[in-house]
């Protein structure tokens, strides 16, 4: 008989949720980064042992939303919380609550699905007892907790046992060869990466302003210095405002180029393989606000 649930992951942005998948995992399957709203649409990771399968569904970061990309974002968390078996709400214990983590607690207050309070970053926090109290207070009675870093592989692995235990009887909804991947498109995820590495290297207001639009993604062959299979991708970085496509290039192609060179470095990763990235800038003005925008650059992919 096999087990089998779904585990979707909640918080507000930047306490680490992709982080966590990605150990759970074992693989670099969502775009991390320590910019919040790194991650913008529900992220289905699969983990399988033996008889045993997780789907982890990884959420936006909870926040007020500003415009139609933030309302976009929190209809996915709405999507990512419905028929679930458990909810890891995961929280900085480096630091004390704030109205977004309040936020979080009201969601959950009703929410018909075990709930297991995950304080994250433990192995950075100065008095992590206080702010796991001060978290527990805002859900009272209604959760589990669980302190780690989701750094520690050690800690990562007994979290996930335990999640492994709590699985229902029921088919897997993924087949065995899945393990360790995401339900993502190809397209998808070499956008997300590549976005990720746009967004560790440039500053103030243009990583909330930044999509990512892949053209182009194939297997190709190169004969030199030997033959190899290499992958193939053409990509264009949005941005909303002329000023800010000269930053995001930089001097003499020089800022792209650092951007192009984790973007590789990120794909190569997971696909094992040599990766040509070609990577240019587009503007295109007010992209969050437009439907039809965000309809091509969040939703399609």
């Amino acid at each position: 008989m096999t087990h089998a649930g779904f585990v979707t992951l909640v918080g507000k942005p930047n306490v680490g949720k992709s982080t966590l998948l990605n150990a759970m995992l074992e693989s670099p399957v969502a775009p991390v980064s320590t910019r919040p709203q790194t991650t913008r649409r529900q992220l289905r990771g699969i983990y399988t042992h033996r008889d045993m399968q997780i789907v982890f569904v990884d959420a936006p970061g909870v926040h007020a939303p500003a415009d139609r990309l933030d309302s976009y974002m929190q209809q996915q968390i709405h999507e990512a919380l419905e028929e679930v078996d458990l909810v890891l709400w995961v929280v900085d214990l480096r630091h004390p609550p704030t109205d977004e983590d309040a936020m979080v607690a009201h969601r959950l207050q009703s929410h018909p699905s075990p709930v297991w309070l995950i304080g994250n970053k433990l192995d950075a926090a100065t008095r992590p007892d206080d702010a796991m109290a001060a978290y527990e207070a805002l859900l009272p009675g209604r959760a589990q907790s669980r302190r780690l870093s989701a750094l520690d592989f050690p800690s990562v692995g007994l979290l996930r046992r335990e999640l492994l235990e709590q699985l229902p009887e029921g088919p897997w909804m993924y087949p065995a060869e899945t393990s360790g991947k995401s339900d993502q498109g190809p397209e998808r995820w070499a956008g997300d990466m590549i976005r990720q590495a746009a967004m560790e290297h440039l500053y103030q207001e243009i990583p909330y302003t930044l999509a990512v639009k892949v053209e182009t993604l194939e297997k190709r062959k190169k004969h030199k210095p030997k033959p190899a299979e290499i992958m193939y991708c053409k990509a264009t970085l949005i941005v909303e405002r002329e000023a800010h496509k000269p930053i995001a290039i930089g001097h003499g192609g020089s800022m792209l180029k650092r951007i192009g060179r984790r973007a590789r470095q990120l794909m190569e990763q997971l696909l094992g393989r040599q990766v040509y990235l070609d990577l240019e800038v587009r503007v295109y003005p007010n992209w969050r606000q437009d439907s039809e925008a965000l309809r091509e650059l969040e939703m399609e992919q």
